[in-house]
C-alpha cells in the first residue's frame, strides 16, 4: 500500500525539514533495512515549490499499515519528532474511501464512475534515485497550472482513480474527466510514438496547411452536425461540445488528410496561395501575372503546396529532364519530326490561346492521318517534363509562344541525341 501527506509550510520551517528531509533520504538503505521486518518497503519526502508556498509532500509504501504504525510508534527507535508526527498524520489517513469522480465518455451525459479502494493497486510515485514519475507529476502539474477539465483518450480511464487519490492528496480540486474514443491507423491499429505517428512539423514539411489539420484533427471523433466538414477556428470553438463526441474509436486517414487540404487550397485567395506554395517551388515561382495565372489554372489538382510549387516551379524554368517511363511509352523514332511539324504549326497560329493551339494540333494531327493523342502526348513531356497534369493547352497558353517553341525544339534535341 502507499499513503502520501502533503501539508503547506509555516514561515520558519522549510529550513529545518529541509534538514530533517536530507537526513532521511540519505539513509534509505537503513530505514529500508531496519523497517523491512515491519513491513515498511520505502519511504521518501520532497519540497514542492508551489504558487502559494512550499510543500511538503512525504510518501511511504509498505505491506503492512498496522505494524509500520507499531514501528513508527515505538520510543526506543532513533526517530527524531518531526519524523513522528509526519508519519502519524501518514498512518492516520483513511485507507478504505472509495474513489469517485464525474467523467464524461462515449457521447453520454455525465456519469458517476466509482473504483472500489480495495481495485486501486500500489504505484509508485517516485523511484528510489528521487526521480518522480508520471502519475504524481501529472497531477502536481495540473494542480499548479489549476486545470479544470481533462479530455483524454479512454486508454487513461484505468489511471484516474490514482490521479483523484492524489489531486485529492494535494488539497487540489479534483478536475473534469472526460474519455475519448483512440485515433487509429488505416490498418486499425493504435496509433503511437513507435507506429504511425507523425509530428505537426513532418506534415508541414509535407505541404499541410495548419487550418487543414487543425480542421482534420478536430472531427476525429467529434462532428458538428449536418454532414459539414470545413470549419474556421472560430466555427471550431463555437460549436464544440463533448455531446457530439462519437462513441467509436476514430481513424487517423492521411488520404482524408489531403482530400482536407486541398479543399482549403481550392478555396484560397491566389496570392496566398502564392505564397503558401513559394517555399516548395524548387525552380522558383514566375513573375506575378503568370504565377496568379497558374495558381488557378493548377488549384483543383494540387493537395498540397509541395505539389503547387511543382507546379508553378514548372513555370519557372525549362525541364532539366524527362520522365524516363514518359519517354519509353511516348517517344518513337518519327516522333522528333513529328514535333517539328507540330512546332511550324504552331507558330503560324493567329493567336496564342488554349483554343487556336487545340485546334492547330488536331488539325495536324488529321493531315498526319494519326490521333491527336500521338502529339499530345510527347508534347505535354517536352513541355513540363513530366505525363500528367493541367489540360495541356491550358499549359502551353500561359507558357507563351517564345518559351513553349524554345522547349519543344530542345525536346526534339534530347530525342535525335538519344
Amino acid at each position: 500500500m502507499l499513503s502520501v501527506v502533503l501539508r503547506k509550510l509555516k514561515d520558519g520551517e522549510v529550513d529545518r525539514l529541509r534538514s530533517w528531509m536530507a537526513e532521511l533520504n540519505e539513509r534509505q538503505d537503513e530505514v529500508r533495512e531496519t523497517f523491512a521486518q515491519e513491513g515498511v518497503m520505502h519511504e521518501r519526502a520532497y519540497l514542492l515549490e508551489m504558487e502559494k508556498g512550499p510543500v511538503l509532500v512525504y510518501a511511504i509504501e509498505a505491506r503492512d499499515f498496522e505494524a509500520a504504525s507499531r514501528a513508527y510508534n515505538d520510543s526506543t527507535l532513533p526517530i527524531d519528532l518531526e519524523h513522528r508526527k509526519v508519519m502519524s498524520k501518514v498512518l492516520a489517513e483513511p485507507a478504505d474511501a472509495d474513489l469517485v469522480y464525474e467523467c464524461q465518455a462515449d457521447a453520454s451525459p455525465v456519469r458517476r464512475v466509482e473504483f472500489p479502494a480495495d481495485a486501486l493497486d500500489d504505484f509508485v510515485l517516485v523511484r528510489s534515485d528521487g526521480h518522480p514519475l508520471y502519475h504524481f507529476c501529472v497531477c502536481v502539474d495540473d494542480a499548479d497550472m489549476r486545470i479544470t477539465h481533462v479530455l483524454r483518450g479512454d486508454d487513461h480511464l484505468a489511471n484516474t482513480p490514482k490521479h483523484v487519490a492524489l489531486f485529492r492528496a494535494l488539497g487540489a480540486p479534483v478536475p473534469a474527466f472526460a474519455h475519448l474514443g483512440m485515433i487509429l491507423g488505416t490498418d486499425r491499429k493504435k496509433l503511437s510514438k513507435r507506429y504511425g505517428a507523425a509530428a505537426v512539423e513532418e506534415w508541414r514539411d509535407q505541404g499541410i496547411f495548419p487550418e487543414a489539420l487543425v480542421n482534420f484533427l478536430a472531427l476525429l471523433g467529434w462532428s458538428p452536425g449536418e454532414d459539414r466538414e470545413i470549419l474556421s477556428r472560430e466555427e471550431m470553438e463555437r460549436e464544440f461540445s463533448l455531446e457530439r463526441i462519437g462513441a467509436s474509436p476514430s481513424v487517423f486517414d492521411p488520404e482524408k488528410l489531403l482530400w482536407m487540404n486541398a479543399q482549403y487550397m481550392a478555396r484560397m485567395p491566389a496570392e496566398e496561395l502564392v505564397e503558401r506554395a513559394r517555399p516548395h517551388a524548387p525552380a522558383g515561382v514566375p513573375e506575378k501575372e503568370a504565377a496568379l495565372a497558374a495558381v488557378e489554372l493548377h488549384r483543383t489538382r494540387a493537395r498540397t503546396a509541395i505539389e503547387m510549387g511543382r507546379a508553378l516551379s514548372m513555370y519557372a524554368r525549362d525541364p532539366e529532364k524527362y520522365d524516363p517511363e514518359g519517354m519509353k511509352k511516348n517517344v518513337r523514332p518519327e516522333t522528333a519530326a513529328e514535333l517539328e511539324r507540330l512546332i511550324a504549326k504552331f507558330e503560324g497560329v493567329s493567336s496564342w490561346s488554349a483554343l487556336e493551339l487545340d485546334a492547330a494540333l488536331r488539325e495536324l494531327a488529321a493531315e498526319m492521318k494519326v490521333s491527336a493523342s500521338r502529339l499530345i502526348h510527347p508534347t505535354r513531356l517536352g513541355l513540363t517534363g513530366i505525363t500528367v497534369g493541367a489540360p495541356l493547352f491550358d499549359v502551353v497558353a500561359l507558357l507563351g509562344k517564345e518559351t513553349a517553341l524554345r522547349r519543344l525544339r530542345k525536346f526534339v534535341e534530347r530525342i535525335r541525341d538519344k
